[in-house]
């Protein structure tokens, strides 16, 4: 499954939301993505539109063009049968601190996260 989009949107802890981690992003065609975890659980949430899925382990890759998304074949329901989630970025990663920063947060302990910029 592929999506496009220009922005990512990260906040690694929002103090008005417990904490929470989330990154997100709308596609150009109106699909929302939105990936979150509070720093004290165990599982991250990752919603693709308007169906939220609880993952206990996933990968995510973060390149200058794309992110993307792993799940185990256990949770491929979250990506509507999909294994991978390729988020193209088509434009700048103006906020990369930021990205990198919340996904070191929503998937530490819960995950991988590799960053190849």
């Amino acid at each position: 499954m592929q999506i496009d989009t220009a922005v990512l949107f990260a906040t690694p802890c929002d103090e008005e939301e417990d904490n929470m981690a989330t990154l997100c992003c709308h596609s150009d065609k109106g699909q929302m993505f939105l990936l979150t975890r509070y720093p004290d659980e165990d599982t991250v949430d990752l919603t693709l539109d308007d169906e939220p899925s609880t993952l206990d382990g996933l990968k995510v890759t973060l390149k200058a063009t794309s992110l993307l998304i792993e799940v185990a074949a256990g949770d491929r329901d979250a990506l509507r049968g999909d294994e991978v989630l390729q988020i193209n970025l088509t434009g700048t990663l103006s906020d990369l601190d930021e990205i990198r920063q919340t996904l070191e947060n929503i998937l530490s302990g819960t995950g991988t996260f590799v960053c190849e910029l």
